[in-house]
């Protein structure tokens, strides 16, 4: 389930929200961790993190091969200040979905590229560590 990120408070809503490259933790179906860098957004009030990708990317692949149970984690830092979100993946391909991460990610970053294998990874956050 899902935790309310928006109780964490300014400081964390103002870390997630900076610019900031994170990277992305799955694990492989060897079981060895897959490390990349992402850009994500962050709904506080859902506490759901999106990813967009292309959905051949390895970190897509890893999720869906995990199934139901795709725990993954997503860190970003800068300097001392860290912080890491964890929780259970899914992989959305409906254009609604697609649309929604597009326009986020547009917002936190610059809009994306056009990509017509573009996908959505969905984490529901359980999980907080780090000292923001």
């Amino acid at each position: 389930m899902a935790i309310d990120l928006a109780a964490r408070g300014t400081e964390f809503h103002n870390f997630w929200s900076e610019r900031h490259l994170a990277s992305l933790t799955t694990i492989r179906p060897d079981g060895s961790p897959h490390v990349t860098p992402v850009g994500v957004t962050v709904d506080f009030a859902s506490g759901v993190v999106r990813i967009i990708s292309s959905a051949a990317s390895r970190k897509v692949r890893n999720v869906i091969a995990a199934g139901e149970n795709a725990r993954v984690a997503v860190c970003q830092l800068d300097g001392r200040r860290w912080s890491t979100l964890e929780g259970v993946a899914v992989v959305r391909d409906d254009p609604t979905s697609v649309a929604d991460g597009e326009a986020r990610y547009a917002v936190r970053y610059r809009p994306p590229r056009p990509n017509i294998t573009r996908v959505v990874i969905e984490i529901a956050v359980d999980r907080v560590l780090g000292n923001r």
